[in-house]
């Protein structure tokens, strides 16, 4: 009997693949560290990879000393955390939280790989609202870092149903194995309902318009269960927009109608606004934490949280204004240009 061939790995056509898994190289950055540098080059964030935001307006902010114990409250990637890592030791302890099933596991390893254990390293897979318990167990914090917005990897992969540009189921939720997706959402929500969601969550200016169209439709038989055809109804519930200016203001509304979505099926804002509450309480004397925002309603609440904590004098200081990336910054990274950080110390 002869041998059977190896199985060879199937390719992309052309030179320069769209598709998230064809997009190997990317996805195998250890491996082809020349072309995802490329990448990186050009402006774009490699596939299934995150580029950290604000790293050293952060660090210069954190002033994390050799010894201390601070929490990423965002894991993600894990970019933020390999940079607070290197300040660390010796003594020092790092503790670190995602919901991301998929992902949390990734950067575990990847940081395991660049010689970070758990004699400096803590992860936990729990909502950073539970800060109080990270306090509990590893005493008061000397830092904080919340880094609020969604990784590119989650972005980009088209399974996770973040992005409108690529057909995907329509999920949105940070950790697709707990609630229920954005799809499950929108077939039992009203139209008020949902009206005010847009409107609240995203600022959406034709909250009304794109509510009656989804809801409408749904009660029609219409099916909206992917990324696309939820963008396909948007487009089509404003289709009274001038058509000079329509393509430009409907991918607008998309945007702000999915993170609205996004927002709504993980409790981002209430997540958000439990971990301000416990924050004061989780923090040693003197200690500094920094939080990067990436829309208007995050910010808002970042902002009335220290400057009604600095009146009360539990904060000493706080940040007189938002710090933003870098042109530099923002040139190599456009995911960049929306981020706002803001810090405070505690007294």
């Amino acid at each position: 009997m002869d041998d059977e061939k190896p199985k060879r790995r199937v390719r992309y056509k052309g030179t320069h693949p769209k598709a998230f898994k064809e997009k190997y190289k990317e996805l195998q950055p250890e491996q082809y560290a020349e072309d995802v540098e490329k990448v990186k080059q050009q402006g774009r964030t490699p596939a299934g990879m995150h580029r950290s935001i604000c790293v050293t307006e952060i660090m210069d902010f954190l002033n994390i000393k050799t010894g201390q114990i601070g929490l990423d409250a965002t894991l993600g990637y894990g970019g933020h955390s390999l940079e607070i890592l290197k300040c660390l030791s010796p003594g020092g302890h790092l503790y670190a939280t995602d919901v991301d099933p998929f992902e949390l596991p990734r950067a575990k390893d990847r940081l395991t790989a660049l010689g970070y254990g758990p004699e400096i390293l803590t992860i936990k897979k729990m909502n950073f609202s539970g800060i109080d318990q990270i306090a509990l167990e590893a005493g008061p914090l000397n830092f904080v870092l919340a880094d609020l917005g969604v990784s590119s990897m989650q972005i980009d992969n088209p399974e996770r149903g973040f992005s409108f540009k690529v057909e995907g189921p329509l999920d949105l939720r940070l950790n697709p194995k707990s609630g229920r997706s954005a799809a499950q959402l929108l077939k039992i929500i009203s139209r008020e309902e949902l009206e005010e969601i847009l409107m609240v969550n995203s600022d959406e200016i034709y909250a009304e318009e794109i509510a009656e169209a989804i809801v409408s439709g749904i009660e029609k038989g219409r099916v909206i269960e992917t990324t696309t055809q939820l963008q396909k109804i948007i487009a089509e519930a404003l289709n009274f927009l001038p058509q000079n200016t329509s393509k430009e203001l409907i991918k607008k509304s998309c945007q702000r109608c999915f993170q609205a979505l996004r927002i709504e099926v993980n409790d981002e804002f209430g997540v958000l606004d439990k971990f301000l509450e416990k924050l004061p309480d989780a923090l040693a004397s003197g200690g500094r934490v920094a939080i990067l925002s990436f829309h208007s309603g995050e910010d808002r609440r970042v902002k009335k949280a220290f400057q009604s904590l600095f009146r009360e004098g539990i904060f000493s200081e706080v940040a007189p204004d938002p710090i933003r990336a870098s042109a530099e910054e923002c040139n190599a990274n456009p995911r960049a240009k929306s981020a706002k950080l803001r810090w405070a110390i505690k007294a």
